[in-house]
């Protein structure tokens, strides 16, 4: 038996891929490397596939069955807000076409385990401190309402035909497992400040009139490696006949607020750079912070690496 792993060559994908082989677990990976990098996989079984494609669907179900293929993590997605407002189509395309045709695959090839890779995203902009996924989901931009979408995708494939699957809701990954599994992408804060650092220009902090303690939003950073931990629970959860719950949040319950994390990173790197504080972005809740108890409860997972582990492995990867 093995597992595939969609977008296996991405950041948080090529965690997962090496997690599992590390613990003994055979890794297919599908990736299309439009941003996934090769290297990260090197060494595992792997395809190039665009999920989007028509083709994807014989391709994918011809490697299920050729591999054994018994249960699937789904990583692979276009993930940018702002693009995602200005390029709908594309997302709708990219996320729910390729989900619709990995599902297809796995019902054809007879592989019923299926963990999803959800997103905070779907809540939009929940009014509370901690967010618990009985939260209403209510998603401000297409990339949320894919990730919410493909939720209902894989329910529906459970009503249909006895999919058993997890969601997990991600909240913000950053830091590295593995110095050659770092974040390379400049979308997420820590790069952010990473590449401003390296520039020598000046970080931007997108309001500071909130109602936060230091008037900056706050937000809940979750270690990759205790976020690629939590699929490795979720595929054993999946082995149970009576699940409660198909969807959990994955984060640390804390959060920690841009000005916080700007300070860590010049306390990390002994660089005192300065930043530069701007306008608020529209649509940015003031707080998003997990209530990660569920998982906790159902599966034992909790997180385990602080913000100073965090910064300090993404610094460690990139320099």
């Amino acid at each position: 038996m093995s597992v595939l792993v969609t977008g296996g060559a991405g950041y948080i994908g090529s965690h997962v891929a090496r997690l599992l082989t590390e613990s003994g677990t055979k890794v297919i990976v599908v990736d299309d490397l439009s941003t996934g990098i090769e290297s990260r996989v090197s060494g595992l079984t792997s395809y190039r596939i665009d999920l989007a494609e028509p083709s994807a669907v014989a391709a994918l179900e011809a490697l299920m069955r050729e591999h054994s293929v018994d249960s699937v993590i789904h990583l692979a997605a276009l993930k940018r807000v702002g693009d995602s407002v200005e390029n709908p189509e594309k997302y709708f395309n990219k996320n729910l076409g390729g989900q619709a045709n990995l599902l297809l695959a796995m019902k054809s090839a007879g592989v019923k385990k299926l963990v999803f890779s959800s997103s905070a995203a779907a809540y939009g902009i929940p009014d509370v401190d901690l967010v618990s996924e009985e939260e209403a989901a209510s998603p401000i931009n297409p990339y949320g309402q894919t990730k919410l979408i493909g939720e209902w995708m894989a329910a529906n494939a459970e009503t249909a035909w006895g999919l058993r699957h997890v969601n997990l809701r991600y909240f913000n990954a950053a830091g590295a497992g593995w110095d050659d599994l770092a974040d390379t992408q400049v979308l997420n804060l820590i790069p952010i400040v990473f590449e401003a650092i390296n520039n020598k220009s000046k970080p931007k902090v997108y309001g500071s009139d909130y109602n936060t303690p230091d008037g900056s939003c706050i937000r809940d950073y979750v270690h990759v490696l205790d976020l690629a931990q939590a699929h490795i629970k979720a595929l054993d959860y999946l082995e149970q006949d009576k699940r409660e719950f198909n969807t959990f949040n994955v984060g640390t319950g804390f959060g920690s607020s841009v000005i916080e994390v700007l300070e860590q990173i010049r306390e990390t790197t002994a660089i005192n750079f300065e930043y530069e504080v701007v306008e608020r972005r529209a649509g940015d809740p003031a707080r998003l912070i997990a209530n990660a108890s569920r998982i906790e409860k159902i599966m034992g997972w909790k997180a385990k690496n602080s913000l100073v582990e965090i910064i300090d492995s993404a610094w460690k990867a990139l320099s």
